[in-house]
């Protein structure tokens, strides 16, 4: 459109110092304040029903250039991102996985390859002490809950992607074609939304969730959600941007953010507004120590975060414990 033309063209001609407010409607200020339970879509402040709706009109509008974008503005690094997330979550042979907020099946699509490269039987089950909530009693639990109780395991786990944007989900769901009818077979395509899955209690040995959890309409809910579907001993794993730390980082990361992305989505996407609201939904998510507070009030244990380099996001982690009867 000719106004993001001029607006483009206003942006580039102005320094560094001014850009932040008169380019993109925003202070070094706002910048640096993350988070709140308010409904917000980027900086500006909505009611809860009208948040979603905008949120699956931006993900429709970029599903044909999201791959591309996600290359351009992380200079291929979210590619290891997801790797080591994928590596994390371990999948084993056997289990249901939920992906929420995955339709272009980048997640699913890892989490089927990793599985299929351990052994097809599982070791047999152990069970933790209620009060045994260390990491590393959890990892094992879980590794191990789904049992070789089954003659016969699957070749690899099987993956629900949840999402509300058909769009995102044809996407993923060609790739997933274009892998063979083993992978598509493999993963099932479910519209929905993470505050209300269309999956049973207890039917999940893993959720996964990688830069969707900031474009949820209420946090608490999504994790009480998320609780609900896993087994026990299931994992909750969210890869999603973090509060930067470095101070120096911090500033180029700003300036980078608000200066490049938009215009790169302009000029690559066709659209500024879109990339706009996904830099700001970045700076209005939660702190990483406040998200991982906010896992233990949904009931999750063994709650920790990984910072991944170089610093802008991270990936938490926690345990559904079975309940004490």
């Amino acid at each position: 459109p000719k106004m993001q033309c001029r607006q483009l063209l206003r942006c580039i001609s102005r320094s560094p110092a001014t850009s932040s407010s008169s380019c993109f409607g925003v202070t070094r200020r706002q910048v640096h304040q993350p988070g709140g339970f308010d409904t917000s879509f980027g900086f500006e402040e909505v009611e809860p029903g009208q948040k979603q709706d905008r949120v699956n009109q931006v993900f429709n509008r970029v599903s044909n250039s999201y791959d591309l974008m996600n290359d351009l503005m992380s200079a291929g690094l979210h590619r290891c991102w997801k790797r080591r997330f994928v590596a994390s979550a371990n999948p084993r042979p056997g289990w249901r996985v939920v992906d929420v907020a995955g339709g272009t099946g980048d997640i699913a699509l890892g989490l089927l390859e990793w599985s299929r490269r351990l052994p097809g039987r599982a070791p047999p089950p152990v069970r933790v002490a209620p009060g045994d909530g260390s990491v590393d009693s959890f990892r094992e639990a879980a590794e191990r809950q789904t049992a070789a109780a089954e003659a016969e395991a699957p070749a690899g786990c099987t993956v629900s992607v949840v999402d509300p944007s058909p769009s995102m989900m044809q996407v993923g769901s060609a790739k997933a074609s274009a892998k063979g009818s083993t992978f598509a077979s493999s993963i099932q395509w479910l519209e929905g939304r993470a505050e209300s899955l269309p999956l049973d209690e207890a039917s999940s040995d893993l959720y996964t969730i990688a830069f969707g959890m900031r474009n949820c309409t209420d946090l608490p809910g999504v994790l009480r959600e998320a609780h609900r579907v896993l087994k026990p001993y299931g994992r909750f794993a969210c890869l999603e941007f973090c509060s930067v730390e470095n101070p120096l980082l911090s500033i180029l990361y700003d300036e980078y953010s608000f200066r490049v992305i938009p215009p790169m989505g302009l000029l690559v996407a066709g659209d500024w507004d879109s990339y706009e609201y996904l830099v700001e939904s970045i700076r209005r998510f939660p702190h990483q120590t406040l998200f991982a507070n906010m896992m233990r009030e949904a009931g999750f244990s063994a709650v920790n975060y990984e910072v991944l380099w170089p610093g802008v996001c991270c990936i938490h982690s926690g345990y559904k414990l079975p309940s004490v009867k």
